[in-house]
């Protein structure tokens, strides 16, 4: 309650004193305006209005931080927490056991003689541009407008999206079992290349090595790239509303620049002869199509009018508007009571007014004329 509420409240109760100890205040009086019945009525209605507006505060102006609803948040998403935790331990399971061993030929090694390189991209930067980088940025727009819910869905759209990706591209690594580009040399450290009876090769090179050079199709690098940094393009396409059909072609630059650090890593797997062109498109492919999903799931479409926002925001805003609607009618019933007393008291004010003999004169002169 404001403070000329205070104020009004602390008048009014001085005046009921002041006309109790003159005696203007009278029992008989019921319908004096300072009863307590009619000044619950008045501000009955206000209370209930100020309740409202804080609540729309609270939703509109950034109350809903990580402090205030970020661990019951995350305990509502508990069992999504517990399946990101699952798909962790399958990518390290798969990433554990051998792939398939398919047959290689001598006349195949024409396109698996390319020489081994060091890695441009190393493993180790992949989750960091990939996973921390898009945390960074959710961060600053967390920083520039508290939403509990954009930091926690960002995030977890991002997880859910890399681990997807990792998962299915790790299974089909493991299930096809294609050789890289530099197979040969991994199969054969010294040049000297052995076959058995069937045509098929008999490495004598290190085991880790070899391991790792049957997983080629699809790309790893490739397709994390893709679902880390094109769920990033997606978010920050929603954030600055790049399609708002305003023609703003500057935006898209933003939302292209993840997109090109994500084509760039993916040719780097091909110089480096990791990869074959078809390994990283279809990683790309793989991560892409990953990341849109997983960023549907928390968010409109950014091409929607609501794109900047999550679907949990905007259902926050329904539950309070919800909320508004039994408030309404609250206070549009005791507006009605309201008049309904005014009307009463009008009435009785004129009824006191008439004199009685007038009244009987006038109905006797009637009388006479009939």
């Amino acid at each position: 309650m404001g403070l000329w509420d205070l104020r009004s409240l602390l008048c009014v109760d001085n005046c009921r004193a002041v006309f109790h100890t003159q005696g203007i205040l009278r029992p008989e009086w019921g319908n004096f305006p300072f009863r307590g019945d009619w000044f619950s009525h008045l501000y009955q209605p206000l209370i209930r209005y100020q309740n409202h507006q804080s609540r729309m505060r609270e939703a509109q102006l950034g109350a809903h931080t990580v402090r205030t609803h970020g661990v019951t948040l995350a305990r509502k998403h508990m069992h999504d927490w517990l399946i990101l935790m699952l798909l962790a331990a399958i990518v390290v399971i798969l990433n554990v056991i051998n792939p398939f061993y398919r047959y290689v030929g001598k006349d195949m090694m024409a396109d698996l003689k390319y020489p081994m390189k060091e890695n441009t991209v190393p493993v180790w930067a992949v989750p960091v541009y990939a996973i921390l980088l898009p945390m960074v940025v959710f961060l600053l727009f967390y920083l520039r407008r508290p939403d509990v819910y954009d930091l926690h869905h960002a995030i977890l759209g991002l997880l859910f999206s890399v681990l997807i990706t990792g998962v299915i591209t790790d299974a089909i690594k493991d299930a096809v079992g294609r050789p890289r580009p530099d197979f040969f040399w991994r199969c054969f450290p010294d040049g000297k290349d052995v076959y058995d009876q069937w045509g098929n090769v008999e490495c004598h090179g290190q085991k880790h090595i070899l391991k790792d050079g049957r997983k080629s199709f699809p790309s790893g690098h490739t397709s994390w790239s893709f679902a880390g940094l094109g769920f990033l393009s997606l978010y920050l396409s929603g954030k600055i509303q790049a399609f708002d059909r305003r023609g703003h072609v500057a935006k898209l630059c933003i939302v292209f620049l993840p997109l090109l650090v994500a084509s760039l890593v993916a040719i780097s797997r091909v110089d480096d002869y990791r990869h074959h062109w078809q390994d990283v498109f279809a990683g790309g492919l793989i991560g892409l199509i990953v990341a849109m999903f997983c960023y549907l799931q928390f968010f409109p479409p950014p091409y929607h009018v609501d794109g900047w926002g999550t679907y949990a925001y905007f259902r926050v805003q329904e539950e309070i508007h919800a909320s508004m609607q039994p408030t309404d009618a609250l206070n549009a019933e005791a507006q009605d009571e309201n008049h309904q007393n005014e009307s009463n008291n009008a009435s009785m004010e004129m009824s006191s007014t008439v004199d009685p003999g007038t009244a009987v004169e006038d109905l006797e002169s009637g009388r006479r004329e009939t």
